[in-house]
């Protein structure tokens, strides 16, 4: 049986879970979120806790069971305390900034890139402009948009610039060994 599935999904107390049949709406202090999940999963409110169970050992429910689980692990997570995913930029008078909800790359190119959050998404740009961060209540939203920064100027190997994770080791290569004799 699977050791995610079986796990039991906690409810902190400021959260509420109402389960519709296949369609789960979580609400908390940070907004609400609503899915609905595959078909022969059940889900089931027991208490202060969620529990998910499939009806048979047939590898499709094996394989849902487990996502299911994390899939409502993750709302309740990010209607309670949210997501958020840091980035940095590296590379000579390269930078963010925040106009208003929108984040603007000055990443090398002829002109500025600007990206529009999507609504429940918000850009924070740190001190410097080298480093800023997305959050929001939805974890698969949050790490689609940081994907689609990244895109912008993905890290180069020779030198290290880019838009890259913080803390995602970028694999660096040697470059020309030089002429020799």
């Amino acid at each position: 049986m699977s050791r995610i599935g079986r796990a039991p999904i906690p409810i902190p107390a400021s959260v509420r879970v109402a389960v519709d049949g296949n369609r789960v709406t979580v609400k908390g202090p940070k907004g609400e979120l609503a899915r609905d999940l595959p078909q022969p999963i059940r889900i089931a409110v027991e208490g202060d806790q969620v529990l998910v169970s499939r009806p048979s050992d047939h590898r499709t429910h094996r394989s849902l069971h487990g996502l299911t689980r994390a899939l409502i692990a993750n709302m309740v997570t990010g209607v309670s305390a949210g997501f958020t995913k840091r980035m940095g930029i590296e590379g000579v008078g390269w930078r963010a900034e925040a106009q208003g909800s929108n984040l603007v790359l000055m990443v090398g190119f002829s002109h500025p890139v600007e990206i529009t959050p999507p609504p429940g998404i918000t850009f924070e740009v740190e001190k410097g402009g080298r480093v800023f961060s997305i959050s929001g209540i939805d974890n698969e939203l949050v790490g689609e948009i940081a994907a689609r920064v990244r895109r912008v100027r993905p890290p180069e190997p020779y030198k290290g610039k880019g838009i890259h994770y913080e803390g995602e080791s970028i694999r660096r290569k040697a470059g020309k060994a030089g002429k020799v004799g």
